[in-house]
């Protein structure tokens, strides 16, 4: 996807200036992703960001692209252009379809993988989305955006607090000075104040 578009996007609810960063461009309408309950989602929402807009679907550039992607069998670039579309216009399902055919193609591209487990993600797939990210990471340990994609999967998909804190670490580990470092450091700045509170996680479910 755009190399903004897996940044700043599920802004408004808990570790927003983290979420937002690192997956897509908002979250997606219709509750396919939970949001956490309001005592966590209370420690960030004051420094969220606002949501972009959506972007249109661009009719024509998709029409282009699948043109090409029918002569050119074996071109894994323009299938992932077409998942980025997609997924860029909310169209998440679609985006699998085209990210899962890209890797076909070329089955070692971490950023193609990584946006495949956002998409799995924002279908209500988090245990599906989190095996990607173990792909993503089988092929680069270091990926600071997996790792942050990580987190923010534990944290909303799963209510793994503990293995969101620890992914976060990893990313401030590996790039502390980096967007992903910075967007890491402000979700464990968001999480202790949670603890430091007192406040009570939601459990799955609730």
């Amino acid at each position: 996807m755009k190399a903004d578009a897996i940044g700043f996007g599920i802004a408004g609810v808990a570790f927003g200036l983290v979420a937002g960063w690192v997956i897509g461009s908002q979250q997606p309408r219709g509750g396919a992703v939970a949001a956490p309950g309001a005592p966590i989602a209370a420690a960030a929402a004051a420094a969220a960001p606002a949501a972009p807009a959506t972007a249109a679907l661009d009719r024509a550039k998709v029409s282009e692209l699948m043109a090409q992607a029918q002569r050119e069998s074996a071109n894994a670039d323009v299938r992932a252009q077409l998942g980025n579309l997609y997924f860029d216009a909310e169209r998440y399902s679609e985006a699998i379809s085209w990210y899962e055919e890209s890797l076909r193609l070329r089955p070692k591209d971490v950023n193609v993988s990584t946006d495949l487990g956002v998409s799995y993600y924002y279908t209500n797939q988090p245990d599906k989305a989190l095996a990607q990210f173990d792909k993503s990471l089988e092929m680069d340990g270091r990926h600071a955006k997996t790792l942050l994609n990580v987190g923010v999967v534990r944290a909303f998909g799963k209510q793994d607090l503990a293995g969101a804190e620890a992914a976060w670490q990893q990313v401030l580990a590996i790039a502390p000075d980096g967007p992903e470092g910075q967007a890491a450091k402000r979700a464990l700045d968001s999480l202790r104040s949670v603890h430091q509170s007192g406040a009570t996680p939601p459990k799955p479910g609730a």
